[in-house]
């Protein structure tokens, strides 16, 4: 049996580490100094792309809302034809889901689903006669569910 070299234990307290041929190796890690510009780099990155991203995400539910407009009033415009008439402010967009008393003529549920709420989690205003040269208006007062507003805030119609 053949015996390897030795190795050699360091001192405690001392940066070599033993190996063949005595070379010196120092162990090194991350300082704090490093540490902190990688974070700072990181985080400046983040600030110029996080913007970005959320406009983006604002956009996007504009655009949800604006398909979610126009199937509504397509879902209108047939029970238009069906029942004659649109449904009252009063019977609201659920005139799209469930058969209103008294109406003979209706052929629905007019959606697949339940109606829904803007993306931002508020349901949809339907009022008749429009205010807006239509016969009916049907919007969503935007992010922050209150009438007027600009970008992201602003009112989405049928009009």
């Amino acid at each position: 049996m053949t015996q390897s070299p030795a190795m050699t234990i360091p001192a405690r307290g001392s940066n070599r580490l033993g190996g063949r041929g005595g070379a010196c190796v120092r162990a090194r890690g991350f300082t704090l100094l490093e540490l902190l510009v990688v974070m700072v780099i990181i985080g400046l990155l983040a600030g110029f792309v996080a913007p970005r991203y959320f406009a983006q995400v604002g956009k996007s539910q504009v655009k949800a809302a604006r398909a979610q407009i126009d199937a509504l009033d397509k879902a209108l415009e047939q029970y238009r034809i069906d029942v004659g008439h649109l449904p009252t402010t009063e019977q609201g967009l659920a005139a799209l889901q469930v058969q209103p008393q008294g109406e003979q003529n209706w052929a629905g549920p007019y959606l697949k689903k339940d109606v829904p709420l803007d993306p931002w989690g508020s349901p949809y205003v339907y009022a008749t006669p429009g205010t807006h040269n239509n016969d009916y208006d049907l919007m969503s007062y935007g992010k922050d569910g209150r009438p007027g507003g600009t970008g992201e805030n602003a009112d989405l119609g049928n009009w």
